[in-house]
């Protein structure tokens, strides 16, 4: 079993979620403590707060990972009776390291709004929004005949195959495949110095530019030769788009406020804010943007949203978006929660691939600092 350290579990993560897809200011990636410490305990959290830090010292922790950065702002000293400083006191005296991914997970495919157009059952899912278009390549690799399936999988399960609404997708041709093994050679078929014809299968598929690095190490892991053959080919195909926030078409078609409904028993609310001067009308296109998106609202209606839903929206951008004849739910900065039980499973899934001896733990603490107060009378 394979020992984690803390730069490799960073690394994988980054790949998930490139670092350069963040929003300009946002001080996302390595917060606090050591790159090359050893992992054995992971505690994955929205917010990192004196009681989440709290939690992860009586658990253990060697590694916190939140989607929320735990320095948005620079400590102006370390004067430890202000309760943040003395939670970067407490976090580097139990030598914990802190990793933060942040809008580059909120755009990530299959990151944080990925993730709550899912939970609202949205379908035909593209991002909006788009600033950017990310890389594609072409992986070509030669495999004999009975290792075919076994690389397939691993392709697959490392992010490669996978386009539009279709996961797996490969090509697969048959050949011939000639070497010849030198004396220093350790060869899976054959021997040293004689020449080898062996019946192969050139394999190939289209990945993500940024998933190149775990691709290639899922391949290698499970080919059997001891000097793979593969080509890596970087396309211009289309490429997919980056944006910040998903939009999609709702499975039945209700009006606005049953939505507003619909979306406080998804994420299990007391209550949320609705913005509309027609609660009654047909939502059928619904965009949606994970914590403070108020700024993109004009991005959701030209993308032509029938709803927006966001959290924090100002007062002022409130009426804009009233002028303009947009519908809006905000439903909070919370709903992002959803990173715990998401980020968990995915940690679960890449421990597996590779053998890590951690164990990953969701935070039990609720950081929403907001409590529904509502009028007696």
């Amino acid at each position: 079993m394979g020992q984690l350290i803390a730069s490799d579990l960073i690394a994988a993560i980054e790949e998930y979620a490139p670092l350069v897809l963040k929003e300009g200011n946002d001080p996302t990636g390595f917060q606090i403590g050591r790159r090359d410490k050893v992992v054995k305990k992971v505690l994955v959290t929205l917010d990192v707060r004196p009681e989440v830090v709290q939690e992860a010292i009586d658990n253990e922790i060697d590694f916190i990972f939140a989607h929320h950065p735990v320095m948005f702002r620079p400590a102006r000293n370390l004067d430890l009776s202000d309760p943040q400083n003395k939670m970067y006191a407490d976090i580097l005296t139990h030598d914990m390291t802190v990793y933060a991914a942040h809008t580059n997970l909120d755009k990530a495919q299959g990151g944080m709004n990925d993730w709550l157009a899912a939970a609202l059952a949205l379908k035909n899912v593209q991002p909006f929004n788009v600033t950017d278009y990310e890389a594609l390549m072409k992986l070509a690799v030669f495999v004999p005949e009975t290792h075919a399936d076994v690389v397939r999988q691993a392709l697959g399960q490392a992010g490669a195959g996978e386009l539009g609404n279709y996961q797996n997708c490969s090509f697969s041709a048959e050949g011939t495949g000639r070497f010849e093994p030198q004396a220093a050679a350790d060869p899976f078929i054959g021997q040293a110095g004689q020449a080898e014809a062996v019946a192969e299968v050139k394999i190939e598929v289209i990945l993500p530019a940024a998933k190149k690095n775990r691709v290639l190490k899922a391949m290698l892991a499970v080919h059997p030769y001891e000097e793979p053959a593969y080509d890596l080919i970087p396309l211009a195909n289309q490429q997919q788009p980056i944006g910040i926030g998903r939009i999609g078409q709702v499975d039945q078609p209700m009006t606005v406020r049953d939505y507003a409904q619909f979306v406080c028993e998804t994420f299990d609310l007391t209550g949320l804010r609705l913005i509309s001067n027609e609660p009654g009308k047909l939502v059928e296109t619904v965009a949606v943007v994970g914590g403070d998106g108020g700024k993109f609202f004009p991005a959701a209606l030209q993308a032509k949203a029938d709803l927006y839903i966001t959290g924090d929206v100002y007062y002022h951008t409130g009426h804009d978006m009233l002028a303009a004849g947009l519908s809006v739910i905000d439903p909070g900065h919370h709903i992002e929660s959803i990173v715990k039980t998401k980020m968990t499973a995915l940690f679960e899934e890449w421990r597996q691939i590779n053998d890590w001896q951690v164990t990953f733990i969701k935070s039990q603490q609720k950081t929403d600092p907001f409590t529904f107060i509502f009028n007696a009378k």
